[in-house]
């Protein structure tokens, strides 16, 4: 078997109402999607994470990268993956390394179907289902107490027993009480994380981190800029609040210096933009051997497998309509919570599949 092509489809649609985390305003939301064909048929499909905001790069890098793949064997992914990165052309970071996501995904799905077997389960296959958390709690032009409110217990009601919420886009008093609010509401059994998106300064952080005690934050994510490891490790040091981190951390060697810095508890790679799977495996191994947890960032349909591969997955991020309108009917299946988890589909690959009929209005690229 041998790869023959290598394609990128790009998607946007507006959402109902921009949302806001501490940095940042998305008013809409998307899909970009990596195939990957080859002689016998078998096609592989991988997604992709921001490739959207600068999709002509993306398109060329992905044309550029296509001469390490086109006439490969899809199941030397070790090989495609060294000979996508050396040489580097285009930043050790960035746009690059999610292209290289994109396409290394597709060929772990690729290799999934062509021997019959859920990506999970050629992994590793350590759990069948993970437990979840909603991830939400965004702010939203209009959107006070009472909606935040409501949006907890509708997470809640989907068989969740955790949330996640939004900080760092308000003065810290009523950031504070927007997580005292969200704990009333949601009780004190289920699990309450809050996500600063790089917000703060290490000492603003401190600061919040320490008002937010009593409300029992089960971790605190991304409380200031990803390269400031020093920062983290002040902050973990200064609350009992557990520091989650790695979003935007790029390739095991991000993660190397990030974990053995010591500055989080928790760490958080995203296959999408950190190296794909055959990269994030890695990191998995990395962090077991530093007894630390992974809680992966990022859509759930990829990493649903990711997580229930190795021993050391902690939580699965789950997203729902509340951030996506189109998240229910974007792909053919949804994955379902039930007690608190998550099952990864027994299909072979990912299980993942576009659906064409609502996307096709949507297509950018």
């Amino acid at each position: 078997m041998k790869v023959t092509d290598v394609r990128l489809e790009s998607y946007r649609w507006p959402r109902r109402k921009p949302i806001r985390n501490g940095r940042y305003v998305y008013p809409t939301a998307g899909l970009e999607v990596v195939h990957v064909d080859t002689d016998e048929g078998v096609s592989g499909l991988g997604l992709a994470a921001g490739v959207d905001s600068a999709v002509g790069i993306g398109r060329e890098i992905l044309g550029h990268l296509k001469q390490y793949v086109v006439g490969q064997d899809p199941f030397d992914t070790e090989r495609v993956w060294d000979d996508m990165w050396q040489p580097k052309l285009v930043g050790r970071r960035g746009i690059t390394t999610r292209v290289i996501s994109g396409i290394d995904i597709a060929l772990w799905d690729l290799k999934g179907k062509a021997a019959g077997q859920p990506v999970y389960k050629l992994l590793g296959g350590y759990a069948d289902r993970i437990p979840v958390y909603i991830a939400g709690g965004y702010y939203e032009e209009g959107k006070g107490l009472d909606d935040l409110a409501k949006e907890m217990e509708t997470a809640l009601a989907t068989g969740a027993s955790a949330v996640k919420m939004k900080i760092g886009g308000a003065p810290i008093k009523d950031d504070v009480e927007r997580v005292r609010v969200v704990r009333e509401t949601i009780g004190p059994d289920a699990k309450l994380m809050v996500d600063a998106n790089c917000a703060y300064r290490y000492y603003e952080a401190i600061e919040i981190a320490r008002k937010m005690e009593p409300y029992d934050v089960f971790w605190f994510e991304e409380p200031v800029n990803p390269d400031d490891y020093k920062g983290h490790k002040l902050i973990s040091q200064a609350t009992s609040i557990p520091i989650a981190t790695g979003e935007n951390e790029y390739t095991r060697y991000g993660f190397r210096d990030l974990i053995e810095s010591r500055s989080a508890a928790i760490i958080q790679p995203d296959a999408l933009i950190m190296g794909g799977v055959t990269e994030f495996m890695k990191v998995a191994a990395l962090a077991q051997a530093h007894d630390l947890p992974l809680a992966a960032h990022g859509t759930q349909d990829v990493h649903v497998h990711l997580m229930t591969a190795v021993p050391n997955g902690l939580i699965l991020e789950y997203y729902s309509t509340s951030t996506d309108p189109l998240r229910a009917e974007m792909l053919m299946d949804n994955l379902q919570v039930e007690d608190g988890c998550v099952r990864p589909p027994d299909k072979p690959g990912l299980g993942i599949e576009p659906n064409e009929k609502v996307l096709r209005r949507y297509r950018v690229i």
